[in-house]
């Protein structure tokens, strides 16, 4: 049944790229990490980085890991540590932790879009990476080549990325039926298992190893230089701090300001960039706070759209009128196939359905209701949206959600998409494979009404997790990430996006952060010699 309130309650933990437990642990606990890693805010305060990463989530660790070895770089993360937190690295565990969200300390922030669809947004070390499905798979070769990215070097990243966080899976009984179940519905072919995104039905690679432990981004912060790095914990930054180079009409930023996440202070604290002998070789502050993060710091720090600034008394740095733009999250349908909760471990999607020109995309799950019961939704997700929305602030506190709209199906085109992936999706539940293996009669007659498929896309639309833009490149950073209008300032992660790459986006950003710390490293290297 796709009208289900079970539904909206066991959807909202699929394939969440949204941190959850407690981050209550001691930074560490559990792990004995390598660089240095704090919460005190006082022993960051008033020191010097040549860079400063602020958000270290599943782009900002492999991009500060890969900076560290030749750069000093603090690691500034508004949530706590993975690290010992069963919640976090026991697959048995996924999607537990949903159901702590808190004003402040939550490893997941709720909010809720202008929409009406209720969404999550990561506070933890690691991400999205810590608390999501786990599944990796590429972007495909176009959106590589229209990104204009090095292949060879975009190769190396993710290859850098996989030795390291990713495994192949060992397929549960009921992501075999779900595989079967694709290729009933015309999913085809069959690809076996590969991190490539291509068309038909796939087993995909997963950050969970043959022990069922997660492996995050956060476990890249080890591959860098110990004595480089340090991360700042439970720490978030309020906004950037400028200099105004007054004969060559420039702002350059040169640190940052923040408090403590926990409510407990207000009080600000600065760390700052190492200001070197030649001016061409400063480092930058780059901002990989994800879609709602970044535009937001951005705002907040008077890079932004002048008359929006000046309703909340921000002085305006840089009037940059697309910062918030193009916001987009890939509209979802699911329906749960089991017909009433039953105590079943969770499961996180392990194969893909990849169809109708890389447009419909279609994963299964076993999701957590409450603590001894579960449901087992498959959904389908609309890869290439065309209608957008816009994020704004609603408060000069960075601790709140920013306001935001999708503007889900609001374009023709997408709600004519939606009702064809439902139809699809309507052939995988109601296949021979899923039927018998939930030991019911097979369903011959589909979903037909294109009125009332309409109506179900409208009704029950919800997010796949995957959002995306606000900072796109070519609107509000360069080629190279370079915000218009300063120095010394970037964006690197999702927030730079114009769709969501491949079946799920945890690979692609992971691969971004090491590719740009690459690319910095070697930009440098030119400059100096």
């Amino acid at each position: 049944m796709f009208h289900s309130h079970e539904l909206r309650i066991a959807f909202s933990f699929f394939l969440l790229t949204l941190p959850l437990f407690s981050s209550s642990l001691p930074e560490g606990k559990g792990k004995e990490v390598p660089y240095y890693m704090t919460s005190d805010v006082k022993e960051v305060a008033g020191k010097s980085f040549d860079y400063i990463v602020v958000g270290g989530g599943t782009t900002g660790c492999p991009l500060a890991a890969t900076l560290s070895d030749n750069f000093s770089v603090l690691l500034v993360e508004r949530g706590g540590s993975p690290f010992g937190n069963p919640l976090v690295t026991d697959k048995r565990f996924f999607g537990f932790s949903l159901l702590q969200t808190d004003e402040y300390t939550s490893v997941a922030q709720s909010f809720i879009s202008t929409d009406g669809v209720q969404n999550h947004r990561g506070r933890v070390l690691g991400g999205s990476s810590a608390i999501n499905g786990g599944f990796y798979s590429r972007a495909r070769e176009d959106f590589v080549k229209k990104a204009g990215w090095d292949e060879e070097l975009v190769k190396k990243a993710y290859e850098w990325v996989e030795s390291k966080v990713v495994f192949p899976p060992e397929l549960t009984p009921w992501q075999s039926v779900v595989e079967f179940g694709l290729l009933e519905a015309g999913i085809l072919p069959y690809n076996g298992y590969s991190l490539e995104h291509i068309e038909g039905t796939k087993i995909g690679g997963t950050a969970f190893d043959q022990c069922g432990k997660r492996h995050t981004s956060a476990d890249l912060l080890g591959a860098g230089n110990p004595k480089n790095l340090v991360v700042l914990l439970n720490a978030t930054v309020n906004n950037i701090i400028f200099r105004n180079n007054s004969k060559a009409n420039e702002s350059r930023a040169h640190g940052i300001r923040f408090i403590k996440s926990d409510g407990s202070s207000n009080h600000m604290h600065e760390a700052y960039l190492n200001k070197p002998g030649n001016s061409s070789t400063w480092g930058d502050v780059i901002l990989s706070a994800g879609a709602l993060g970044s535009p937001q710091l951005l705002l907040l720090s008077g890079i932004g759209p002048h008359d929006h600034l000046k309703d909340l008394n921000i002085p305006t740095i840089v009037d940059l009128q697309e910062v918030g733009e193009g916001m987009q999250d890939n509209p979802c349908i699911a329906k749960l196939v089991d017909t009433t909760p039953q105590k079943r471990l969770p499961e996180t999607p392990e194969v893909v359905g990849i169809a109708d020109n890389f447009k419909f995309i279609i994963q299964a799950g076993v999701l957590p209701i409450s603590s001894n019961a579960s449901r087992m939704p498959i959904a389908a997700k609309l890869a290439f949206p065309i209608s957008k929305g816009k994020l704004e602030l609603d408060s000069t506190d960075p601790r709140q959600n920013p306001s935001i709209k999708f503007n889900y199906l609001a374009k023709e085109k997408d709600l004519h998409e939606c009702v064809k992936m439902v139809q699809l999706l309507d052939k995988v539940t109601k296949s021979q494979s899923v039927s018998s293996f939930l030991g019911i009669k097979p369903q011959e007659k589909l979903m037909s009404n294109s009125d009332e498929l309409r109506k179900l896309c409208k009704n029950n639309v919800r997010t796949f997790y995957h959002y995306h833009g606000g900072c796109i490149v070519g609107s509000v950073v360069d080629k190279d990430y370079r915000v218009y209008g300063v120095k010394g300032l970037r964006v690197i992660d999702g927030s730079t996006f114009q769709e969501s790459p491949g079946t799920n986006p945890m690979a692609t950003v992971m691969m971004l952060g090491r590719y740009q710390g690459v690319k910095l490293v070697e930009e440098r290297r030119e400059i100096c010699n």
